[in-house]
């Protein structure tokens, strides 16, 4: 995937930070955001990782299957828990998605990228599915209150609650990835 230099290392700081703030979602005493708080830290962290620009750092051929494996095992863990709760297709795409830009990084040629007029179906495919999410998203994370001109119930009303359970900061966790999907995507 890797970009050029400036969007690349945006990239890598928005992806690291929201997989640093995945691992403190990881502390909650509710199983279920800890799983995915688990699951969304290790999807920042490779995002970070491959977004990297390659004049810094460039993995060796190896290193695109592994990704493609680890990625692979988090999707088949994600389809697992779906059973339990549909939320989890969404972790299914993305590891997909991730799965996807591995193999293709893998099988390209050194420093090949697409055009903007050639792109693949399957990219497509996913930047409609990351843009309708990132919408959705953003759209979930106004609250009601502001709109309706009611009482302040924005993100610091509740100031009681501990950091790893305020699901108004784990949607704009899931929000920036969608966001840096897409980007990623689009940069491939």
């Amino acid at each position: 995937m890797h970009g050029p230099g400036s969007s690349g290392w945006l990239l890598v700081a928005l992806c690291a930070a929201t997989g640093a703030y995945c691992l403190l979602r990881m502390r909650s005493r509710v199983e279920e955001q800890r799983r995915a708080a688990g699951g969304e830290a290790l999807m920042g962290f490779g995002m970070a990782a491959m977004a990297v620009p390659a004049a810094v750092f460039t993995p060796p051929a190896w290193a695109w299957p592994l990704w493609a494996v680890v990625f692979g095992a988090a999707g088949l863990h994600a389809l697992w828990a779906a059973r339990a709760s549909a939320r989890h297709l969404h972790h299914v795409v993305g590891a997909g998605a991730m799965v996807y830009m591995a193999v293709v990084m893998a099988a390209a040629p050194r420093g090949a990228h697409h055009g903007v007029a050639d792109i693949p179906a399957l990219t497509a495919a996913l930047l409609l599915y990351f843009t309708a999410y990132v919408l959705v998203t953003g759209a979930r994370l106004v609250p009601v209150a502001a709109v309706a001109g009611g009482p302040d119930t924005g993100p610091g009303a509740g100031s009681g609650t501990k950091w790893g359970d305020r699901p108004e900061l784990a949607r704009a966790c899931r929000l920036s990835m969608g966001i840096a999907m897409m980007a990623m995507l689009l940069m491939m």
